[in-house]
């Protein structure tokens, strides 16, 4: 991993960590009686975005949702927890991960189940709006190493995707 010269000093992978909480309310329903994917994809962006700041120092802004899964539905009454961290760090842009999880009201003396699990592509920008280096993350952990080297396959695969793309456009 190379600092670029104009990028501030790195920053643990723990500097980005960020969890933000909320019970889910009868305005966050669907027509099935479950919460909305919109409204958790709402929470997950907020949860990266507050990531994405802490460790770039400033505004950074969503560029692309990478992935979400929604692996078990939400209540009303469900305490949900959302956790973010930066996974990997290019010049200007950020991959952040996001694992939200679940407390159900009527047993919350069990164990929280994970709900979804998301990948967001951020870009640190300045006051104007135009991309500013972002200080490389320094992970700390062989959990942290295995995130920031999937997060580099996931980055090949949205360029190679983005290649073809404007291969098979441009005839």
């Amino acid at each position: 991993m190379t600092e670029h010269p104009s990028a501030p000093q790195g920053k643990p992978t723990s500097y980005s960590r960020v969890t933000l909480s909320r019970i889910m309310t009868a305005v966050d329903v669907n027509l099935y009686g479950t919460v909305h994917g919109g409204v958790l994809m709402k929470f997950v962006d907020d949860v990266a975005g507050a990531a994405a700041a802490r460790h770039s120092g400033g505004t950074a802004v969503t560029a692309s949702i990478d992935e979400i899964v929604f692996s078990e539905p939400v209540r009303v009454g469900d305490l949900v927890h959302a956790h973010a961290q930066v996974n990997w760090t290019g010049h200007t842009s950020m991959e952040v991960g996001v694992k939200v999880v679940s407390e159900r009201w009527d047993s919350a003396e069990d164990e929280p189940i994970r709900v979804a699990t998301a990948y967001l592509v951020f870009v640190s920008v300045d006051l104007g709006g135009a991309p500013r280096p972002v200080r490389p993350v320094l992970p700390e952990t062989p959990e942290d190493e295995r995130r920031f080297r999937e997060a580099e396959i996931r980055r090949a695969h949205r360029l190679a995707k983005r290649r073809a793309i404007q291969a098979h456009r441009a005839g």
